[in-house]
């Protein structure tokens, strides 16, 4: 395929889904949106990264030509009924940290592909088991890596998930933010419905 679908634009801030992208031979341009990441409470903890990333798409849908897509993703760590965002402050990535340590989660991203007139939506879910901390390590990782602005306090790109990701079920691209096999088997499909 490599490049038969319509021309891709990124609503997306995250280094990490252009450098998958990239990785991919997805070509892309990036596209700034801004949007209050907040979800109804009442919604299901699985429904909020699609939503969110419908949020976003939407609103990058009027600084788009015709033959061009949106896309756009969330990512959030779920365990025991609690979605795990970005930590605010290196106190709250120790404490999230802690938290996750010698348990299971799972990270789900929401995907939405769009144009003016379709739109496409799809979550991806990958099962983490991540082993126990000392606090040493877990402080370790924190200030050499300061993974402050990802879901969970963590990339599994990072140390973390070399030395202490001992399983995962799942997309491995997901868990860094964005589930490449299945954008890219989709905006493939996109492609041979527009030609």
């Amino acid at each position: 395929m490599l490049k038969n679908y319509p021309e891709v634009l990124l609503a997306s801030k995250s280094p990490r889904r252009q450098e998958l992208l990239r990785a991919a031979a997805i070509d892309f341009t990036l596209i700034d949106v801004d949007v209050e990441e907040n979800y109804p409470s009442e919604m299901p903890l699985e429904d909020v990264p699609e939503y969110l990333a419908r949020k976003k798409a939407e609103a990058a849908v009027p600084h788009i030509r015709n033959g061009q897509l949106i896309l756009a993703a969330d990512s959030v760590v779920i365990m025991n009924g609690e979605i795990y965002g970005k930590a605010d402050s290196r106190e709250k990535a120790i404490e999230m940290i802690s938290s996750l340590a010698g348990h299971k989660h799972i990270v789900i991203t929401g995907v939405f592909i769009c144009d003016h007139h379709n739109g496409l939506g799809f979550s991806e879910y990958t099962y983490v088991w991540m082993d126990a901390m000392t606090i040493e390590e877990i402080e370790y990782y924190v200030d050499e890596c300061k993974p402050f602005d990802k879901a969970g306090a963590y990339g599994i790109q990072d140390w973390i998930g070399w030395a202490k990701v001992s399983r995962i079920e799942g997309s491995y691209s997901n868990v860094m933010g964005l589930p490449v096999q299945r954008v890219y088997e989709e905006l493939g499909k996109w492609g041979r419905r527009e030609s």
